[in-house]
C-alpha cells in the first residue's frame, strides 16, 4: 500500500546473518549472503569514516573564530586527537554573503578576522586536519530560516573548489539548500537530480590535486546510497538532522532508516548517520551510549559535535573507548545489519570484523529505568560464543544459548564473540500473500510490482490479509519470516518514524505486534526474513495468519515463511 507521506527536513540466513542484493526482473530483493559490488570515491581519503569535530548541533550557525581555535586545542588536550579525531570542522556561518570582484568565494572577516588561511595553518599546526563547509545550492543553508544567505557553490564549483583546496581544506561538507532555484530555500522533493550537484563538486574537488574527503550532506534526500555508480562522496546522509534538539526518538528515526542500507558502507564510502550528540542535553547518559556505539558499528562518521571546552567526564569517556572507536575504524569496513527486532523491547544487530570476530549490538527500547535483558544467540545465528563486552572491557567468557544482563533504559550491549559455533539456518514453507487461498478484506488488494512481482497492499485501516491453509507442523510456537515492502519514509520523529506496525495473529489468537522497517525509500524494493515468533499453531494444514493494523497501514506483503 503506497499511501505514503515524503516528509524532509533540512540537514542541518534467516535469521538476517548478512544481507544482499539480487535483481529479479526489475525488481531489487534484499536477502542472505550479501557482498556488494564495490563502488566506493577512489580519492586517497575516507579509507575508514572520518572522525573529528564540528560546531552544529552545539553552535548552530553562531559561531566566532576563537570557538574554533579553542575546539581544535581542546582536540589535543583532551587526547581526543590521539583517539582518532583529526578533522577540526566550520560549518555554517563562516562564508560571506557576496563574492568578491573576481567573483571568488569570500569568508566573513568578522567570524574569522585572522582569514581562513590562517585558522587552516593554525589547525594543521596542532597535527590536525582542517575542514571547512559549503552547500550545492545558489546559497548555504542556516538556522534563520533560509534569510542569511550565504554564500553556495552552485555554478562556481571549480573556483570555490581551488579556494577551498589553496586555503588548506581537508575535508569538505556540502549541503544541498537553495539547490533547486534562489528562493527555494528547502525542497524535499526537487524536480531535479540533486545527484549532479555532488558529482559536480566532486569532480572539481579532484581537479585539485588536493585529497580532500567529500562529505554529502544531502539529508538522504534521493536515496544517495543507491545512487547510480555511488563513486559521489566519502560519506552520505541517509537521513534528517538528529538535533537540536536531539531525542531517543531521532536516534529511533534513523535506526530504522539505516535498515535497508547497511550493505552500501565500505573502505571510501560511508553511511552517514548525521553529527554527534554525545555531550549535549536531553539524551541520558545511557543513551549516548547507545548512540555512539550504534553510530560506531554502522561505519558513521563520528563527528563530536558538543562544545569541548565544557565536555562532562561521562561523555568524555564515551567518546574515548577505545574499543568501540576500533569497530569503527575496522579495516574491513563492514557495517553490521539488521537481524532481530522484539517490538517495543530490543533491537539485535551483528556483523563482522577484520580479525573474523563478530560484533553484536543489542538496542534496549524498554523505558524501565533498568531492567533485565536477554540475548539470544541464536539470533545472531550462533549457539555458544566466547564474548568481550566492548562497552567495559569485562570477558564474559564463554556463552551458551544465551546472555542475560541489566541495561539501563535505552542502554545498550556490545559484545565481540569469538570461537563461535554456528547454528544451522531455519528453512521455511513460504506462502506467497496474493495467492488464490489468502482472503483479503476491507480494502486490502494486490498491487503488481513488476512483471514478476505483486504484493498485498492495503492491509491496515480496516484491510486485513489473511493467509490460509498454513502448515503448523507439531504445532504450538513458530517462528515467521516476513519479505515485504515498505517506502513510507519520514524524516521527522513520530510514533514509528520509517517504519509500520502490523500485527500477526495466528488462528484468531493473541496478535503480536512486529515494528517493522522500511525497506527503501521507494514502493519497489523488498526487505526479506523479518523474523518474529508467533504461537497458537495447531497440528495440521489447517492454520491461519491474519495480518492487520486498526490505526494504520502495514507494509505490502509479498510472502510469509514459516519455519519447518
Amino acid at each position: 500500500m503506497r499511501a505514503a507521506v515524503f516528509v524532509y527536513n533540512i540537514c542541518m540466513r534467516p535469521p538476517f546473518h548478512y544481507i544482499m542484493i539480487s535483481y529479479i526482473k526489475g525488481l531489487f530483493l534484499l536477502s542472505s549472503f550479501f557482498t556488494a559490488p564495490s563502488s566506493a570515491l577512489d580519492n586517497g581519503v575516507g579509507v575508514t569514516p572520518a572522525m573529528g569535530w564540528n560546531l552544529y548541533n552545539a553552535f548552530l550557525c553562531a559561531t566566532v573564530e576563537d570557538d574554533y581555535r579553542a575546539a581544535a586545542q581542546a582536540l589535543v588536550d583532551l587526547g581526543l586527537a590521539d583517539a582518532g579525531y583529526k578533522y577540526m570542522n566550520l560549518d555554517c556561518g563562516w562564508q560571506g554573503t557576496e563574492r568578491d570582484s573576481d567573483g571568488g568565494f569570500t569568508w566573513n572577516s568578522s567570524i574569522i578576522p585572522s582569514g581562513i588561511p590562517a585558522l587552516a595553518d593554525y589547525v594543521h599546526s596542532l597535527g590536525l586536519e582542517f575542514g571547512l563547509y559549503s552547500d550545492g545550492g545558489y546559497y548555504a543553508c542556516d538556522s534563520v530560516g533560509g534569510t542569511a544567505h550565504y554564500l553556495g557553490s552552485l555554478g562556481h564549483e571549480e573556483d570555490d573548489a581551488e579556494s577551498f583546496a589553496s586555503w588548506g581544506a581537508d575535508y569538505l561538507k556540502y549541503d544541498n539548500c537553495y539547490a533547486v532555484s534562489e528562493t527555494d530555500f528547502v525542497d524535499f522533493d526537487p524536480p531535479i537530480a540533486i545527484e549532479d550537484h555532488f558529482v559536480t563538486m566532486r569532480d572539481a574537488l579532484a581537479a585539485t590535486d588536493r585529497p580532500i574527503l567529500f562529505s554529502a550532506c544531502e539529508w538522504g534526500v534521493q536515496d544517495p546510497a543507491r545512487w547510480p555508480g555511488s563513486e559521489v562522496a566519502n560519506s552520505w546522509r541517509i537521513a534528517n538532522d538528529i538535533g537540536p534538539p536531539a531525542s531517543w526518538d531521532s536516534i529511533f528515526r534513523i535506526l530504522n532508516q539505516v535498515v535497508p542500507i547497511t550493505q552500501f558502507a565500505e573502505p571510501g564510502g560511508w553511511n552517514d548517520l548525521d553529527l554527534l550528540y554525545v555531550g549535549n542535553d536531553l539524551l541520558t547518559v545511557a543513551e549516548q551510549q547507545t548512540h555512539f556505539a550504534f553510530w560506531s558499528a554502522v561505519k558513521s562518521p563520528l563527528m563530536i559535535s558538543t562544545a569541548l571546552t565544557s565536555i562532562s567526564d561521562d561523555a568524555l569517556g564515551i567518546l574515548l573507548n577505545e574499543r568501540i572507536i576500533a569497530l569503527n575504524q575496522d579495516p574491513l569496513g563492514k557495517s553490521i545489519s539488521f537481524r532481530r527486532r522484539y517490538a517495543n523491547d530490543h533491537d539485535v544487530w551483528s556483523g563482522p570484523l577484520s580479525d573474523g570476530s563478530t560484533v553484536v549490538v543489542v538496542i534496549n527500547f524498554q523505558t524501565n529505568a533498568t531492567r533485565s535483558l536477554t540475548f539470544q544467540l541464536a539470533d545472531v545465528g550462533f549457539s555458544s560464543a566466547r564474548a568481550i563486552d566492548l562497552i567495559t572491557g569485562n570477558s564474559l567468557g564463554t556463552l551458551t544459548t544465551s546472555h542475560t544482563t541489566t541495561v539501563a533504559m535505552h542502554g545498550s550491549l556490545v559484545l565481540k564473540l569469538t570461537n563461535v559455533v554456528p547454528i544451522t539456518a531455519p528453512r521455511f514453507t513460504y506462502y506467497e500473500a496474493t495467492a488464490s487461498s489468502s482472503i483479503l478484506e476491507g480494502g486490502a488488494n494486490i498491487r503488481q510490482v513488476n512483471s514478476s512481482i505483486s504484493v498485498v497492499g492495503y492491509v491496515g485501516n480496516g484491510g486485513t490479509l489473511t493467509i490460509t491453509g498454513v502448515d503448523g507442523g507439531a504445532g504450538g510456537t513458530k517462528l515467521l519470516s516476513f519479505d515485504y515492502i515498505n517506502g513510507d519514509v519520514t524524516f521527522y520523529n513520530n510514533a514509528c518514524s520509517n517504519c509500520r506496525n502490523a500485527y500477526i495473529s495466528v488462528n484468531g489468537g493473541d496478535a503480536v505486534q512486529a515494528q517493522m522497517p522500511i525497506s527503501a525509500q521507494s514502493w519497489d524494493i523488498l526487505l526479506t526474513g523479518f523474523l518474529i515468533s508467533v504461537s497458537g499453531f495447531k497440528t495440521g494444514t489447517d492454520n491461519t495468519i491474519e495480518i492487520f493494523n486498526n490505526d494504520g497501514y502495514t507494509p505490502d506483503f509479498y510472502r510469509i515463511g514459516v519455519a519447518i
